[in-house]
Protein backbone atom coordinates (compact mmCIF):
# COMPACT_ATOMS: atom_id res chain seq x y z
CA UNK A 1 0.00 0.00 0.00
CA UNK A 2 2.62 2.69 0.86
CA UNK A 3 4.61 1.93 -2.55
CA UNK A 4 1.65 2.97 -4.27
CA UNK A 5 2.74 5.86 -5.09
CA UNK A 6 6.06 4.38 -7.31
CA UNK A 7 3.49 2.93 -9.99
CA UNK A 8 3.37 5.26 -13.03
CA UNK A 9 0.21 4.61 -13.66
CA UNK A 10 -1.34 5.53 -10.41
CA UNK A 11 0.82 9.08 -10.34
CA UNK A 12 -0.68 9.59 -14.07
CA UNK A 13 -4.37 9.17 -12.80
CA UNK A 14 -3.75 11.18 -10.19
CA UNK A 15 -2.14 13.96 -11.75
CA UNK A 16 -5.57 14.08 -13.81
CA UNK A 17 -7.79 12.90 -11.45
CA UNK A 18 -7.04 13.95 -7.98
CA UNK A 19 -10.02 15.64 -6.08
CA UNK A 20 -9.33 19.17 -6.11
CA UNK A 21 -8.70 21.22 -3.16
CA UNK A 22 -11.82 23.42 -2.78
CA UNK A 23 -13.62 20.60 -2.93
CA UNK A 24 -11.41 17.90 -0.30
CA UNK A 25 -11.39 20.85 1.35
CA UNK A 26 -15.66 20.80 2.01
CA UNK A 27 -15.45 16.93 2.80
CA UNK A 28 -12.93 18.05 5.48
CA UNK A 29 -15.05 20.24 7.02
CA UNK A 30 -18.20 18.22 6.58
CA UNK A 31 -16.90 14.76 7.72
CA UNK A 32 -15.47 14.37 11.70
CA UNK A 33 -14.77 10.70 10.86
CA UNK A 34 -11.57 12.43 8.90
CA UNK A 35 -10.07 15.16 11.36
CA UNK A 36 -8.01 12.91 13.58
CA UNK A 37 -6.15 11.54 10.52
CA UNK A 38 -2.26 13.23 10.32
CA UNK A 39 -1.43 15.39 7.84
CA UNK A 40 0.58 12.77 5.51
CA UNK A 41 -2.74 10.46 6.24
CA UNK A 42 -5.16 12.69 5.09
CA UNK A 43 -3.03 13.07 1.73
CA UNK A 44 -3.03 9.53 1.17
CA UNK A 45 -6.99 9.82 1.54
CA UNK A 46 -7.40 12.02 -0.88
CA UNK A 47 -5.62 10.36 -3.17
CA UNK A 48 -6.81 6.58 -2.53
CA UNK A 49 -10.18 8.30 -2.58
CA UNK A 50 -9.42 10.12 -5.69
CA UNK A 51 -8.36 6.49 -6.96
CA UNK A 52 -11.51 5.13 -5.74
CA UNK A 53 -13.84 7.71 -7.62
CA UNK A 54 -11.62 6.48 -11.09
CA UNK A 55 -12.34 3.63 -10.54
CA UNK A 56 -16.08 3.02 -9.54
CA UNK A 57 -18.76 4.61 -11.41
CA UNK A 58 -20.86 6.79 -9.11
CA UNK A 59 -24.57 6.63 -10.68
CA UNK A 60 -27.83 8.26 -10.06
CA UNK A 61 -30.92 6.23 -9.42
CA UNK A 62 -34.13 7.96 -10.75
CA UNK A 63 -33.03 10.93 -11.95
CA UNK A 64 -31.04 12.21 -8.92
CA UNK A 65 -28.46 14.82 -9.56
CA UNK A 66 -25.63 13.77 -8.48
CA UNK A 67 -22.84 16.50 -7.89
CA UNK A 68 -18.72 16.68 -8.07
CA UNK A 69 -19.20 17.45 -4.32
CA UNK A 70 -21.06 14.55 -3.41
CA UNK A 71 -18.67 11.84 -5.20
CA UNK A 72 -15.94 13.47 -3.24
CA UNK A 73 -17.52 12.44 -0.16
CA UNK A 74 -18.56 9.44 -1.02
CA UNK A 75 -15.18 8.75 -2.19
CA UNK A 76 -13.77 9.73 1.38
CA UNK A 77 -15.83 7.68 3.20
CA UNK A 78 -15.07 4.76 0.90
CA UNK A 79 -11.71 4.98 1.28
CA UNK A 80 -11.29 5.78 5.20
CA UNK A 81 -12.13 1.57 5.74
CA UNK A 82 -8.79 0.84 3.10
CA UNK A 83 -6.11 3.45 3.73
CA UNK A 84 -3.74 1.05 4.80
CA UNK A 85 -5.20 -1.78 3.18
CA UNK A 86 -5.83 -0.68 -0.57
CA UNK A 87 -8.78 -0.51 -3.20
CA UNK A 88 -7.63 -4.35 -3.74
CA UNK A 89 -10.06 -4.55 -1.24
CA UNK A 90 -12.83 -3.71 -2.77
CA UNK A 91 -12.26 -5.76 -6.14
CA UNK A 92 -14.11 -7.06 -8.39
CA UNK A 93 -17.41 -4.46 -7.71
CA UNK A 94 -17.87 -1.50 -9.84
CA UNK A 95 -20.51 0.88 -9.37
CA UNK A 96 -22.11 2.78 -6.36
CA UNK A 97 -25.77 4.10 -7.17
CA UNK A 98 -27.05 7.07 -5.14
CA UNK A 99 -30.91 7.63 -4.33
CA UNK A 100 -32.11 10.81 -3.08
CA UNK A 101 -33.44 9.37 -0.27
CA UNK A 102 -34.33 5.42 1.22
CA UNK A 103 -35.34 3.55 -1.12
CA UNK A 104 -37.48 0.44 -0.88
CA UNK A 105 -35.76 -2.93 -1.55
CA UNK A 106 -38.01 -6.42 -1.08
CA UNK A 107 -36.38 -8.74 1.88
CA UNK A 108 -36.96 -12.33 1.22
CA UNK A 109 -37.45 -15.02 4.31
CA UNK A 110 -38.20 -18.78 4.74
CA UNK A 111 -41.01 -19.61 7.40
CA UNK A 112 -40.19 -22.90 9.12
CA UNK A 113 -42.28 -24.71 7.32
CA UNK A 114 -39.94 -24.24 3.95
CA UNK A 115 -41.92 -21.43 2.10
CA UNK A 116 -40.13 -18.63 1.33
CA UNK A 117 -41.86 -14.72 1.86
CA UNK A 118 -41.22 -11.11 0.53
CA UNK A 119 -41.76 -8.09 1.92
CA UNK A 120 -40.85 -4.71 0.84
CA UNK A 121 -38.41 -2.75 3.21
CA UNK A 122 -37.43 1.08 3.33
CA UNK A 123 -33.26 1.08 2.97
CA UNK A 124 -30.59 3.55 4.02
CA UNK A 125 -28.04 1.40 2.16
CA UNK A 126 -27.44 -2.29 0.32
CA UNK A 127 -23.96 -4.24 -0.82
CA UNK A 128 -24.55 -6.63 -3.40
CA UNK A 129 -22.31 -9.66 -3.03
CA UNK A 130 -21.49 -9.11 -6.83
CA UNK A 131 -22.73 -5.91 -7.87
CA UNK A 132 -23.02 -2.43 -6.67
CA UNK A 133 -23.32 -0.22 -3.23
CA UNK A 134 -26.49 1.43 -2.80
CA UNK A 135 -26.99 4.52 -0.80
CA UNK A 136 -29.36 6.86 0.33
CA UNK A 137 -28.18 10.37 -0.30
CA UNK A 138 -30.03 11.37 3.02
CA UNK A 139 -28.48 9.03 5.02
CA UNK A 140 -25.04 9.81 3.83
CA UNK A 141 -25.34 13.67 5.29
CA UNK A 142 -27.16 12.30 8.35
CA UNK A 143 -23.90 10.74 9.54
CA UNK A 144 -23.30 11.12 13.40
CA UNK A 145 -21.20 9.54 15.68
CA UNK A 146 -21.61 5.60 15.37
CA UNK A 147 -23.81 5.74 12.00
CA UNK A 148 -22.15 5.96 8.72
CA UNK A 149 -23.81 4.65 6.03
CA UNK A 150 -21.22 4.90 3.85
CA UNK A 151 -18.57 2.71 5.96
CA UNK A 152 -21.19 0.52 6.66
CA UNK A 153 -22.05 -0.49 3.41
CA UNK A 154 -18.00 -0.79 2.30
CA UNK A 155 -18.03 -3.31 5.42
CA UNK A 156 -20.29 -5.21 4.46
CA UNK A 157 -18.08 -5.38 1.22
CA UNK A 158 -15.18 -6.14 3.23
CA UNK A 159 -17.15 -9.02 4.59
CA UNK A 160 -17.62 -11.11 1.28
CA UNK A 161 -14.47 -10.77 -0.04
CA UNK A 162 -14.78 -14.51 0.61
CA UNK A 163 -18.49 -14.62 -0.76
CA UNK A 164 -20.29 -15.01 2.25
CA UNK A 165 -21.29 -12.30 4.76
CA UNK A 166 -21.25 -13.59 7.84
CA UNK A 167 -19.12 -10.94 9.86
CA UNK A 168 -15.91 -12.57 9.50
CA UNK A 169 -13.59 -10.87 6.89
CA UNK A 170 -10.84 -12.58 5.74
CA UNK A 171 -8.16 -11.58 8.30
CA UNK A 172 -4.32 -10.59 7.70
CA UNK A 173 -2.12 -13.90 8.15
CA UNK A 174 -0.89 -12.23 11.71
CA UNK A 175 -4.36 -12.50 13.45
CA UNK A 176 -5.97 -15.19 14.60
CA UNK A 177 -9.18 -16.56 13.78
CA UNK A 178 -9.65 -17.90 17.58
CA UNK A 179 -9.20 -14.31 19.19
CA UNK A 180 -11.63 -12.96 16.22
CA UNK A 181 -14.38 -15.35 16.72
CA UNK A 182 -13.89 -15.07 21.03
CA UNK A 183 -14.44 -11.33 20.68
CA UNK A 184 -16.97 -10.71 17.94
CA UNK A 185 -19.22 -13.57 19.68
CA UNK A 186 -18.83 -12.58 23.24
CA UNK A 187 -19.75 -8.58 21.80
CA UNK A 188 -23.00 -10.22 19.99
CA UNK A 189 -24.28 -12.30 22.77
CA UNK A 190 -24.11 -9.39 25.48
CA UNK A 191 -25.67 -6.99 23.09
CA UNK A 192 -28.36 -9.05 22.59
CA UNK A 193 -28.89 -9.76 26.46
CA UNK A 194 -29.01 -6.36 26.72
CA UNK A 195 -31.39 -5.65 24.62
CA UNK A 196 -33.91 -8.29 25.50
CA UNK A 197 -33.54 -6.94 28.93
CA UNK A 198 -34.18 -3.41 28.12
CA UNK A 199 -30.60 -2.22 29.22
CA UNK A 200 -28.98 0.77 27.27
CA UNK A 201 -26.51 -0.15 24.61
CA UNK A 202 -23.72 1.49 23.15
CA UNK A 203 -24.64 0.31 19.89
CA UNK A 204 -26.89 0.46 17.39
CA UNK A 205 -29.30 -2.15 18.07
CA UNK A 206 -29.43 -3.04 14.46
CA UNK A 207 -26.19 -4.95 15.12
CA UNK A 208 -27.91 -7.80 16.77
CA UNK A 209 -29.94 -8.56 13.57
CA UNK A 210 -26.65 -11.02 12.75
CA UNK A 211 -23.47 -12.00 12.57
CA UNK A 212 -22.77 -9.78 9.85
CA UNK A 213 -24.79 -6.63 10.73
CA UNK A 214 -22.51 -6.22 13.94
CA UNK A 215 -19.34 -6.20 12.33
CA UNK A 216 -20.70 -3.13 9.75
CA UNK A 217 -22.07 -1.39 12.79
CA UNK A 218 -19.09 -2.00 14.87
CA UNK A 219 -17.08 -0.77 12.04
CA UNK A 220 -19.21 2.37 11.89
CA UNK A 221 -18.63 3.01 15.72
CA UNK A 222 -14.51 2.24 15.12
CA UNK A 223 -13.67 5.16 12.67
CA UNK A 224 -16.80 7.82 13.55
CA UNK A 225 -17.14 7.30 17.63
CA UNK A 226 -14.13 4.79 18.93
CA UNK A 227 -14.20 5.81 22.12
CA UNK A 228 -17.61 4.23 22.74
CA UNK A 229 -16.86 0.93 21.21
CA UNK A 230 -13.61 0.73 22.93
CA UNK A 231 -15.66 1.27 26.07
CA UNK A 232 -18.47 -0.72 25.38
CA UNK A 233 -16.58 -3.84 23.28
CA UNK A 234 -13.02 -3.55 23.90
CA UNK A 235 -11.93 -7.01 22.55
CA UNK A 236 -13.84 -6.20 19.29
CA UNK A 237 -12.14 -2.90 18.90
CA UNK A 238 -8.85 -4.57 19.24
CA UNK A 239 -9.31 -6.99 16.71
CA UNK A 240 -10.51 -4.11 14.52
CA UNK A 241 -7.54 -1.99 14.67
CA UNK A 242 -5.84 -4.84 13.66
CA UNK A 243 -7.71 -5.79 10.57
CA UNK A 244 -8.11 -1.89 9.43
CA UNK A 245 -4.49 -1.41 10.55
CA UNK A 246 -5.61 2.16 12.05
CA UNK A 247 -6.04 3.16 15.72
CA UNK A 248 -8.43 6.59 15.25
Amino acid sequence: MFSFYKNWRVRRILRGYRIPDALWGSVMHEERSIRHLADADLKRLRDLASLFLYEKSIESARGFEITDAMKARIGCLAALPVLNLGLDYYRPWYSVIVYAEAFVSRDYYQDDAGVVHSQPEARAGEAWARGPVILSWDDVVSARDGYNVVIHEMAHKLDLLDGVANGYPPIHADMQRRQWTAAFSEAFDNLTANIEAGRGTGLDEYASTSPAEFFAVASEAFFTSPRVLQRECPRVYEQLALYYRQQP
